[in-house]
């Protein structure tokens, strides 16, 4: 019969990536496959075949393939991402299959802003500066820097609301008295990025 032995010996992985960088899955098959079946959210994206290779319908999903040995692999590429790509890849080879499908999760990295960049601060004087994270999915978790110490939480407040296109926005208040000139810097981390987005915010100490 027609490829009664070969199975995907690895499967893809989960990833989470910034919208509109790339997604990367692999499926690795052994030797006598005939087609693997790529599908996003249940839908069929891309096929390859061991006879024609490749058969790719949309710009969006492409593929790169690879020889191992006796092992094939295929890389499906999703271009551009985007928030609603998110939920299972799965690469289908038409055989029962446990170790087949993975998660992808889109993320969007929106924007961070401390509307003053300089403020002039008295003695004894307790301010609240206001750092605003509009437009990012999932909500950012923030924290606060006082030159380069990590700030309390205890020392500021952060309110999470529901943006528009089912993006979310975060307030984040910091009450402090300042003793010294200093840098503050606001700080919003989502999983994808590779390091937190960031808001300075110089304070300046007059003691005259």
């Amino acid at each position: 019969g027609l490829g009664c032995c070969y199975s995907i010996t690895k499967g893809p992985e989960n990833a989470t990536v910034l919208a509109g960088s790339e997604a990367r899955f692999n499926c690795t098959v052994s030797a006598g496959w005939k087609v693997i079946i790529w599908l996003s959210k249940g839908s069929p994206v891309l096929t390859v075949t061991s006879s024609q290779g490749s058969l790719e319908t949309t710009e969006r999903f492409t593929s790169q393939n690879y020889t191992t040995g006796d092992q094939f692999t295929s890389e499906l590429i999703i271009h551009n991402t985007q928030m609603s790509d998110s939920g299972r890849v799965e690469c289908s080879i038409q055989q029962p299959s446990d170790n087949n499908f993975a998660f992808l999760s889109v993320q969007v990295n929106g924007s961070l802003l401390i509307k003053n960049s300089t403020l002039t601060v008295k003695e004894n004087q307790t301010i609240e500066i206001v750092c605003e994270a509009l437009g990012w999915a999932p909500a950012p978790d923030i924290a606060w820097m006082r030159n380069d110490s990590l700030v309390d939480k205890s020392s500021y407040v952060t309110l999470q609301s529901p943006g528009s296109h089912g993006l979310h926005n975060a307030l984040s208040t910091l009450t402090l008295t300042p003793r010294d000139t200093e840098v503050l810097t606001c700080l919003a981390d989502i999983e994808a990025l590779p390091s937190p987005q960031n808001a300075t915010v110089t304070l300046i100490f007059d003691n005259s």
